[in-house]
């Protein structure tokens, strides 16, 4: 038993306040249990061993392989039209074992397409899809042709909905090399799934490119090819490689991507190139281009259209985004090896306000210090923040956030996004299945983010977890483990946010302590960084690590939507040799969901005092009894007095003299 204050005395005898001994306060009788300690704490959680791929300390194995996929594209914007076109060069290396017959892209935009598989399954009002605007989206694909050491490959190929698959007539050996190249055009959606689209503005419209090249679906040790399709809710699960590419777009345009910028001498005016450079030496915000600057033509180089050259290594994907109405604002950002980095944000002058974007630059900056110092230093060279029609959506160093927020909810989205750099971006996880471990992770560590930015400008009250507890057990709501796209859309935030990132909140705070929780999970990040674990890879890492049994939590929490309710069923007045020393308080665990227990006990005097008992007291046990030696009056006992814990019946918690 942990208590805060331990008696250092053996209890006397009080013969006033023992003359009742031996009796009983007993709590209205609770109701029958439906816990099962052997269900919880079954040894056969795991149902495979680790191998040669996926150790079983949850880490790569010695043989783990991945596959690559380079990309080198070249695109035009057409804004009179709000098209895209471009021309795709993929080349893919199988480092798996395996030989391939054939290969699997992902042909995203597709979805956008009117005859769409998703198009007949998304609700009329949903965040998803092309939300309610009639358009001739998807996919024109021209010039598909497959090379290997330059020459041709024959091939067939075939296009099902939001995927390709290209048929070799040859199989694609172990250790191999194969080269694509297509032409791509499509029709931009105004707002495609909340992610990607384009927005009118007083002074032009915003374009925010992202899902815009056909891009390899992945092949792992896991199921092989990864061929779920794209419909909306689900988000990505892409091949690690470097993607070089080009945006040709009108000159008045200031277009911003993922990686390093590689001709700012082109595409930049002499002044705002000085002012380019001088941003990577800042501390503090430098305008490229401030809000006066953005009807004056003088602001653009005198030409028709401009080429920007981008290159982003060791990345899953890339997204972009162009318009004549940005402010622009860059600024340094200082990572824990002594490399520097560079934070940007752009915006249209009606989101460019102290309240709102105008801090852009200072939170892009504060996030990805923070979570770089916390879990594993930022990769990329730049941070891209974008205010536009998207509510809130991330890429590998560049996010896009909706235009009209303000104050702490511009904190909130840019913290949110850029911290999906670490989820899924660096730990690249199977999104469209596996939802959870990138939102529920991210949201996670956006607490702890958000607790320490500017002293705790924008921090939150602690949550009262027993409301919490009560939604969570809402029939309606499926369990986390579930791919996104088969979960009721209004139940997406919960599923794939909240519970998940509270999950892991319970586990730091009262479960491992913040010292094993962020050892093991900042391990969980260095080991699979530019990796592809699933969730039994994460669960296997975060007990190795931590040196704890949690099959328990990850059923109930994860795997299953059990209920925690702990309640106080008796309080006796104790007695040894017929002496009595103290109080007998007798718990249950009435529903399928253990968790630590918490304790605190009020003395007649006023003084309180606090013990907590680890989940193990329920490993056999549906009911535990505490002995609490005092020679004083106990006057009330209350479990989980903070509320920390997600006990869905709080009205059983309480006793009172």
């Amino acid at each position: 038993m942990n208590r805060t204050t331990i008696k250092p005395y053996l209890v006397l005898i009080l013969v006033v306040f023992f003359s009742l001994s031996g009796q009983t306060y007993a709590q209205t009788p609770a109701a029958a249990s439906n816990y099962d300690p052997h269900a919880a704490f079954s040894p056969l959680f795991y149902t495979h061993n680790g191998n040669e791929y996926r150790s079983a300390s949850g880490y790569p194995g010695p043989k783990y392989w991945q596959n690559r996929a380079d990309y080198n594209i070249v695109s035009v914007l057409d804004e009179t039209n709000h098209t895209l076109s471009g021309t795709v060069t993929i080349s893919y290396k199988n480092n798996s074992p395996d030989h391939l017959p054939f290969l699997w892209l992902q042909l995203d935009q597709n979805l956008f397409a009117p005859d769409s598989r998703g198009a007949s399954l998304i609700a009329s009002g949903s965040r998803y899809g092309a939300r309610g605007e009639k358009l001739d989206g998807g996919y024109s694909i021209k010039g598909l042709n497959v090379t290997q050491k330059n020459k041709s490959v024959k091939f067939t190929s075939i296009i099902e909905d939001t995927r390709m698959q290209i048929r070799l007539a040859e199989p694609l050996a172990a250790g191999a090399e194969i080269t694509l190249k297509m032409d791509f055009s499509f029709l931009i959606p105004i707002n495609g799934s909340d992610r990607m689209g384009h927005l009118t503005t007083q002074n032009g419209e915003i374009y925010t490119m992202a899902q815009w090249f056909p891009r390899m679906s992945v092949y792992d040790d896991v199921i092989g090819w990864n061929t779920l399709p794209y419909w909306g809710a689900g988000e990505f699960y892409c091949e690690f490689g470097n993607v070089d590419y080009t945006v040709n777009a009108p000159a008045s345009h200031l277009v911003m991507g993922s990686g390093a910028l590689l001709n700012p001498e082109d595409v930049f005016t002499s002044t705002q190139l000085k002012r380019w450079n001088a941003a990577k030496n800042s501390d503090t915000k430098v305008a490229i281009r401030s809000e006066a600057e953005v009807t004056d033509p003088a602001s653009r180089p005198s030409k028709d259209r401009i080429t920007w050259k981008f290159r982003m290594e060791n990345t899953r994907d890339v997204a972009w985004s162009s318009s004549k109405a940005f402010v622009l604002d860059a600024a340094r950002i200082n990572l824990p090896s002594g490399k520097k980095a560079l934070a940007v944000s752009a915006q249209p002058v009606e989101s460019n306000g102290d309240d709102a974007y105008g801090r852009g630059v200072e939170y892009v900056k504060a996030s990805i210090e923070h979570y770089s110092n916390k879990w594993t230093e930022y990769p990329y060279p730049m941070a891209v923040n974008i205010a536009a029609n998207v509510s809130g959506m991330e890429y590998p160093g560049i996010v896009f956030c909706g235009w009209k927020a303000k104050k702490g909810s511009v904190w909130g989205v840019i913290d949110h996004e850029f911290g999906h750099t670490w989820f899924p971006m660096i730990v690249g996880s199977n999104e469209r299945k596996f939802g959870w471990m990138d939102e529920g992770f991210n949201t996670f560590i956006n607490g702890l983010s958000t607790a320490e930015f500017n002293n705790g400008e924008y921090k939150k009250g602690n949550v009262n977890m027993h409301a919490v507890a009560k939604a969570f057990a809402n029939p309606e709501l499926e369990h986390v483990m579930l791919a996104p796209d088969a979960m009721r859309e209004k139940n997406i935030g919960i599923n794939l946010y909240y519970k998940p990132g509270m999950g892991l909140d319970l586990l730091r705070n009262q479960v491992l302590g913040a010292d094993r929780f962020d050892y093991a999970f900042k391990k969980y990040i260095e080991e699979w960084s530019f990796k592809h674990p699933t969730p039994t890879d994460f669960f296997r890492s975060m007990e190795n690590a931590a040196g704890e049994d949690l099959s328990w939590f990850w059923k109930g929490w994860i795997i299953e939507n059990w209920k925690m309710d702990q309640a106080i069923t008796a309080v006796t007045v104790a007695k040894k040799d017929n002496v009595a020393d103290g109080y007998n308080i007798e718990i249950a665990n009435l529903e399928k969901m253990p968790m630590p227990v918490h304790l605190t006990i009020t003395l007649k005097s006023g003084k309180k005092e606090v013990v907590k008992l680890p989940v193990d007291v329920w490993m056999r046990n549906t009911k535990w009894t505490v002995h609490f030696p005092t020679t004083e009056e106990v006057v009330s006992v209350v479990l989980d007095v903070d509320k920390t814990l997600p006990d869905v019946n709080p009205d059983n918690n309480s006793w009172f003299k």
